[in-house]
């Protein structure tokens, strides 16, 4: 079982970037995927609201557990405290999907 701690979790979806935070990270069962569960979302009432984050608690409203293949995920880190969850266009040519031969994506396969 994982320390307990606040994770950072960036991973790539839908040709965007997601940025959350999780107390609990696990190596799932289903082979090529990290489970992540309770999501930390600021309980705080602000006048300025963050739109991105608004849209991450609405998307993940009753999300018990999420299923990640681990081909998206950018980077985990524990951190000390929980930061802003955003989601953020990716226009940079920078990220790039690693196709990984042990998940199915062998492009070099003779056929």
């Amino acid at each position: 079982m994982a320390k307990k701690g606040i994770y950072k979790v960036v991973f790539m979806q839908l040709g965007e970037i997601y940025e959350i935070y999780a107390k609990s990270i696990y190596q799932s069962d289903m082979y090529g995927f990290i489970e992540v569960e309770d999501y930390i979302f600021d309980q705080n009432s602000q006048i300025v609201v963050d739109t991105s984050e608004e849209k991450l608690k609405s998307e993940f409203n009753g999300v018990e557990r999420s299923y990640i293949p681990i081909n998206c995920i950018l980077r985990i880190d524990e951190v000390d405290k929980k930061g802003i969850s955003k989601i953020t266009a990716n226009d940079s040519a920078k990220v790039m999907p690693i196709i990984n031969p042990l998940l199915g994506g062998d492009s070099n396969k003779k056929k």
